[in-house]
């Protein structure tokens, strides 16, 4: 009765704030006013209309979705008149809600501030908990052949609470086909349950073959809406009539008129490569994000090397297709491009690159349900190379080539093998090693040569060589520290098992080493995904809603709080919405609930576990309907090239760390360059330098010059260089990815009606910010034009007009009128060109969304991350490790940060752990991908200012 009363709290807070969008109206709406009292008082009122309004449903139909937008009551309730306002944009309502920004979000003049700043950041969240339900509901297309079941459900089980397929069997070539059962029920069991597979085999013990490398990517998408140049619908063919194609608009022009970053001294920044010897003088302009820094950038290079890979050892398939620099649009006509256009761009219309591979791309089976006929899968798919699992397979390797280049120590195999630099022969072996070199008997291609020995070694630079290097110290650190725990109770039960003998206790002195080295694994990989989860991202999107509903993701709304209440939720989830065969009460409402106690560790905690029973070690995930893999969608939204600079500053820690003494390019330090930068500069210096300078913003006019510019000796063209701004843009095509607006239509957000639309409508028309936005506006209809529009062209059925009309080519506009090309415009160049955001945000708001479905979903599908974590897999130590952010007990943050008590985040503590010389650096920062000289202000700030004893720094000049 007790747990039952206490679990009123958040169902009431659901039912009170949770009224996103039912149409509600003023019959006159209060304007705007100086008058901050009639404010509270008219958003009071408006409180008690959206109660009484009542709770939005989920929307039946993916027409008629949230979209974002709220009533105007729940806007003036949430945040006041700005709020109100802003609902005329096509963008979400809820940055613009008390609390979400920065100080001055904060209502003043008002009675209580606490009052409107709790309802503005609890509703922002209500918002982001609808988008994941819908989300979750519309948006899930399986490639692998399970997707029929999906829609029509399977012996009377609804779609969404299937959870076991045919599709995800071990075929009869596998070598564990015949241990997890054969032509019977599959089901993983001994050893292949114990830790994570090599190939991602067996995470889902009932589905051994979800998410392992070589499966199909998914799609976030419809199937029919993918693939637009294809036409493969009516809807899609007036979309776009006949203008748009894999080279159409032409790439290498949208590189240059809308994604380079201009220069104000060219002659220092030589196309990115910087000048002679490193000098100091040296100078690339790019728009800097003061929120975020260098090393944050490479974190999600070190993230996207294990999630997912098109590419085979560095390579694509053999074909070579053009990039582009042909044609540009004038009077939108395309006409060829002249020499001196050619000059004037810079782009190379002698540029080839590999083609990609394609897994499938027959015609595919269609079926009927409903009265509707649907594809059973896109007209092409592709193959994710990698493990699909968040499993730290970039260090440890994903197929059996890729462990060939996994350097295990022989004088410890539970631990990787890290050297001893010549110039250092006594330093401490964890946090003094570095990774060996790959050698010439090691799998590699050519470019490879002299790279420290990594799983995926693709695409290496240095910031990836300090990632690869500080998570194998930390892994060993785990080793060492497990080591010297046996040496002091030997005969302690460690919490590990083995199903095949479960009984059996092992205690510290029985562990193997490939027993410790597979929990070492376990616990690197957890760390690494709760730093993304609970540190990178929150920093990413540096606002008090995204710092509360991370940590909801990772511990819960409940957080610290009474753990019989976080159980019992945890039991409601699992074991009634969980087991339900009913669609709505297995997707819908787990999702709901499960933000109670958080995803990590549901079903870890449920009474009679048994680590022999299917039904216990899967006993956590959720699938909702459809297997785990990343989607298409999903790669393209973390193209994010533009967060690189294209020179570093570095900095020398055992000098002044406020002096900048080198500017090194960064196109100096890959490959085999950065084994070289690293062993001269070291873990500390590199750790300082790329931690204290800012990333790039996500925008447009802002990709580093050397990445247009790029050398790759292994691209058999005639000019042996590839644009990757360009080379993004085709890649998108080539796999699918339907452009910008329909892009967003169909993850349920409000569409664009032109090119105007991008325009940050809440800042002033006089502002420098204005004028830049109005000339890339300009450049938009430049290179993707205009056209008469046809009203009698319905253009989409993934939304409708607000009067529920179907949308048409006019999009709102007289028919016959000249409107932009905006369908036509490239997703990667639309989320770049949304000027407006929430406060804080460092990626758009349709990037954000494709987030808020996989960023939950590869949590919920892991049971690494659910009810698999637990000692008998991870040890009594990985368990608390992982959860107290290294050994012994959590360690509190000084102050309050952002009015937050919490633990010292848990890179902040893997870098002091394995790069001890940081500490003094260390000490004053709060989150590790902050710019760690930065002055974190009051409430969220983004002023650019130096903390005590950085005011020297010449990055803050």
């Amino acid at each position: 009765m007790k747990k039952e009363f206490m679990l009123a709290p958040l169902c009431l807070l659901f039912a009170l704030i949770a009224a996103p969008s039912r149409a509600f109206f003023f019959q006159d709406p209060p304007q705007s006013t100086a008058n901050p009292k009639k404010e509270e008082a008219d958003a009071l009122l408006a409180c008690g209309q959206a109660v009484f309004a009542g709770i939005r449903p989920i929307a039946a139909t993916r027409d008629v979705r949230f979209e974002g937008k709220v009533s105007q009551a729940n806007a003036l309730c949430r945040g006041g008149y700005k709020a109100e306002q802003f609902r005329l944009t096509p963008w979400n309502d809820w940055g613009q809600y008390w609390g979400t920004g920065d100080m001055s979000s904060l209502p003043t003049g008002f009675l209580s501030t606490r009052g409107p700043e709790f309802r503005g950041v609890t509703g922002a969240l209500v918002d982001l908990e609808f988008q994941r339900v819908e989300l979750i509901k519309f948006n899930l297309f399986d490639n692998a052949g399970t997707y029929q079941d999906f829609v029509s459900g399977r012996s009377g089980v609804g779609g969404s609470a299937l959870k076991v397929w045919p599709q995800m069997r071990l075929p009869a070539t596998d070598p564990n086909y015949k241990v997890v059962g054969g032509d019977g029920t599959q089901t993983c069991k001994g050893d292949l349950v114990r830790g994570r597979t090599l190939n991602g085999e067996c995470n889902d013990v009932k589905n051994p073959l979800m998410g392992s490398a070589g499966t199909p990517f998914a799609r976030n998408v419809e199937f029919e809406t993918a693939f637009p140049e294809l036409g493969q619908t009516d809807l899609t063919r007036n979309r776009h009539g006949g203008r748009v194609g894999l080279l159409t608009p032409d790439p290498q022009v949208i590189s240059r008129v809308l994604l380079t970053r201009n220069q104000s001294t060219p002659d220092t920044c030589k196309l990115g490569f910087g000048l002679p010897n490193n000098a100091v003088e040296a100078n690339c302009d790019y728009q800097k994000a003061p929120f975020f820094n260098v090393l944050a950038a490479y974190w999600i290079q070190f993230m996207t090397h294990d999630w997912f890979s098109h590419m085979e050892e560095g390579h694509n398939a053999p074909q070579y297709i053009d990039v582009g620099c042909k044609v540009k649009l004038v009077n939108n006509v395309e006409v060829p491009l002249t020499p001196e256009d050619i000059q004037q761009l810079g782009c190379r219309p002698d540029d080839k690159v590999d083609d990609t591979y394609v897994l499938e791309s027959s015609t595919p089976a269609t079926f009927t349900a409903n009265g509707k006929t649907y594809m059973a899968r896109a007209a092409k798919t592709f193959s994710n190379n990698n493990t699909a699992w968040w499993d730290a397979s970039q260090i440890y390797g994903f197929d059996d080539t890729s462990s060939k280049r996994v350097k295990r120590d022989p004088a410890d195999t539970a631990k990787l093998l890290l050297q001893p630099l010549i110039s250092t022969p006594n330093a401490d072996p964890v946090t003094g090693g570095y990774l060996p070199v790959l050698q010439p008997t090691d799998p590699q291609q050519p470019q490879w040569a002299g790279q420290e020995s990594v799983a995926f070694p693709d695409n290496f630079t240095i910031g990836l060589s300090f990632l690869h290097n500080l998570f194998v110290r930390e892994h060993n650190s785990f080793v060492t520290e497990f080591r010297k725990q046996a040496q002091l109770t030997p005969n302690k039960d460690c919490g590990l098992r083995n199903p095949s003998d479960p009984k059996r206790v092992i205690h510290y002195k029985d562990i193997t080493p490939d027993e410790l080295f597979a929990a070492a694994r376990l616990v690197v990989a957890a760390e690494i995904a709760k730093i993304h989860t609970i540190e990178w991202t929150p920093q990413l999107l540096y606002n008090e809603p995204l710092y509360k509903g991370m940590n909801a993701n990772w511990n819960g709304l409940l957080g610290g709080g009474d753990p019989d209440v976080s159980k019992a939720l945890s039991d409601i989830v699992t074991k009634n919405f969980g087991k339900s065969q009913d669609a709505e009460k297995a997707s819908q409402w787990y999702s709901v609930f499960a933000s109670g106690p958080g995803i990590f560790g549901l079903g870890s905690k449920a009474d009679h576990y048994n680590i022999t029973k299917a039904d216990s070690i899967n006993g956590g995930v959720n699938h909702f309907g459809s297997p785990f893999n990343f989607p298409e969608e999903f790669v393209s939204v973390y193209r994010l090239h533009p967060l690189v600079p294209d020179l570093i500053e570095y900095r020398d820690l055992t000098k002044d760390p406020n002096q900048i003494i080198e500017k090194v390019a960064v196109i100096n330090t890959f490959e085999g360059h950065s084994t070289d930068a690293m062993h001269t500069g070291g873990m500390a210096n590199w750790g300082l330098s790329l931690g204290r300078q800012r990333l790039g913003l996500l925008t447009l006019h802002n990709h580093p010059q050397f990445m247009q510019n790029i050398l790759l000796p292994r691209l058999d063209s005639p000019t042996k260089q590839i644009d990757l701004a360009a080379l993004d843009i085709i890649r998108d095509r080539e796999h699918g990815v339907p452009r910008f607006n329909e892009f967003r239509r169909q993850y349920g957000l409000r569409q664009l009606t032109s090119y105007d639309d991008f325009m940050d409508k809440t800042i002033p028309a006089d502002s420098p910010e204005h004028q830049q936005q109005q000339q890339a506006v300009n450049q938009l209809r430049q290179v993707y034009g205009t056209h008469v529009c046809d009203a009698s062209k319905v253009i989409t059925d993934a939304q409708v007009n607000e009067d529920k009309t179907p949308i048409n080519d006019c999009l709102g506009h007289p028919n016959g009128s000249v409107v932009d090309n905006i369908e036509d415009v490239d997703t990667v160049v639309g989320y770049l060109a949304e000027f407006t955001r929430p406060h804080g945000f460092a990626i758009s708001e349709t990037q954000f969304v494709v987030f808020i479905l996989n960023a939950s979903r590869r949590l919920f599908s892991d049971r690494f991350f659910t009810s698999s974590f637990r000692p008998e897999f991870y040890t009594q130590m990985g368990v608390d490790w992982v959860s107290n952010n290294g050994p012994g007990p959590a360690q509190i943050e000084k102050n309050s940060p952002n009015g937050h008590t919490q633990p010292v985040s848990p890179l902040k503590r893997v870098l002091l752990r394995n790069i001890p010389e940081l500490k003094a650096e260390l000490d004053p920062v709060v989150n590790a991908f902050d710019p760690w000289a930065r002055d974190r202000g009051q409430y969220y700030s983004l002023a650019w200012k130096p903390r005590p004893g950085a005011e020297t720094d010449p990055a803050f000049k």
